[in-house]
């Protein structure tokens, strides 16, 4: 699976993408994650004139109608999409066109099984980090131009001030369902007893505060039959 996340803040991904079970998973060549950087795509006056990372180039303009904030521009993400849009170098790379996924507060509810179908249906998922106050509209019609699919996508009922955050959660959701990142498919919540049901380790009882916090006893008897149905009645 290749991720490609289109952003103005490039260094944010560093830590969160280089750690844990995301970086074996990049390490073993299982996802391929490319961090587009959406400045690079400007022809402003001033990108070589002034070399610092809030000059780079205009990606945002007033929005039309007035208003507080500023708007992604068209021109930049348009650019930065048509690399990706079907040609015969994509092909040899054995890549299908990708899904891109525009995140916003009104977008569909992302969820596990989006995630699994996600890993199932597609090989390569580009993502736009939106800021401020979003993107120009018309970038909508500029994808499905580039003969591209399209999917709006939140991850939850609340606003964030950029879409780099919801990047992260799509790529670390839809990677655990790649065969091989977990090492075992039988790690996947999803498919032993559900999402959310409790866990609990050695010690078997917890003393803190003069108060005594036990194990439950029935994941103590090695009655496995009795275990599973434990675990399948506290599933959430």
């Amino acid at each position: 699976m290749q991720f490609d996340i289109i952003t103005i803040f490039p260094k944010i991904f560093d830590s969160y993408l280089n750690e844990s079970i995301i970086k074996r998973a990049r390490k073993s060549g299982k996802i391929k994650i490319n961090i587009v950087n959406l400045r690079d795509f400007t022809n402003d006056k001033h990108k070589k004139a002034r070399p610092t990372e809030w000059s780079f180039g205009r990606v945002d303009d007033k929005p039309y109608g007035g208003g507080a904030g500023m708007v992604f521009k068209i021109e930049p993400l348009a650019k930065a999409l048509n690399k990706f849009s079907p040609d015969k170098g994509r092909k040899k790379e054995g890549l299908k066109n990708p899904l891109v996924i525009l995140f916003s507060a009104s977008g569909k509810q992302f969820n596990s099984k989006m995630a699994s179908d996600f890993a199932k249906k597609y090989k390569h998922i580009v993502m736009i980090a939106g800021h401020y106050e979003g993107i120009d509209e018309r970038i909508k019609k500029i994808i499905r131009n580039l003969k591209l699919k399209i999917s709006e996508l939140s991850i939850g009922p609340y606003v964030l001030t950029g879409g780099e955050l919801p990047a992260m959660i799509v790529v670390d959701a839809v990677s655990r369902h790649i065969s091989g990142v977990l090492g075992k498919d039988e790690s996947l919540e999803e498919k032993r007893y559900g999402v959310g049901v409790p866990t609990y380790t050695r010690p078997e009882v917890i003393k803190y505060k003069n108060k005594k916090y036990p194990v439950p006893k029935v994941l103590l008897s090695g009655n496995h039959k009795k275990i599973e149905e434990w675990r399948k009645k506290h599933q959430k």
